[in-house]
């Protein structure tokens, strides 16, 4: 089984915020794929469902982005998952716009859910895709940028990425991270 989580928060005001690219990548893919309704479990929200020939386990955790980890270590250790089968969508400032990157392990970057995982899970071992929210150009303006909604201009570009991550989704879990990234990016075209 693969652990596909989406990063965010769980308030209903904070659904729009770049923060929860996390949470809309994860529902995406499992609109697309014909998950089973989102339940609560793990101190989160679960839905189930196969993607290619593997079977899926997408989360959000519900604890908040600084306690993102114990919604998953929970998940992990209930189904005794590798972290090497753990995904984490999440946002990434240092990407424009649009733009996707996945890479296996490194540190935090100074992304508190990241963080929380890396010291739940006491590896950094695990798949993350960076969806890519731009950086708002200052480091005082970060935090107003990330907490910030996605404004009309973001909408289209928005809508295109997380359909491509939806659509590109069979590759990732095959494996084949490149090939994942080339799909999004021939699909965003101009739009990102």
């Amino acid at each position: 089984m693969l652990l596909w989580t989406g990063l965010g928060n769980p308030e209903p005001g904070m659904r729009r915020q770049r923060h929860n690219i996390g949470f809309m990548a994860v529902d995406r893919i499992a609109e697309r794929h014909h998950f089973s309704p989102w339940r609560k479990r793990f101190r989160g929200e679960v839905a189930e469902g196969m993607i290619g020939r593997h079977k899926m386990l997408l989360l959000k955790p519900m604890t908040y982005m600084n306690r993102s980890g114990e919604s998953v270590q929970e998940a992990r250790a209930f189904y005794k998952i590798d972290a090497g089968d753990i995904t984490a969508f999440h946002d990434e400032l240092d990407l424009a716009p649009g733009r996707v990157r996945v890479k296996r392990g490194g540190g935090a970057a100074g992304h508190n859910g990241l963080r929380s995982m890396d010291r739940m899970m006491g590896t950094p071992d695990y798949v993350r895709v960076r969806l890519g929210i731009g950086h708002p150009g200052s480091k005082d303006r970060v935090t107003g940028h990330v907490l910030g909604d996605f404004g009309k201009t973001d909408q289209d570009w928005l809508a295109s990425l997380l359909d491509a991550v939806a659509d590109a989704a069979t590759m990732l879990a095959e494996g084949q991270p490149e090939q994942f990234m080339t799909k999004i990016a021939l699909e965003m075209g101009d739009k990102g």
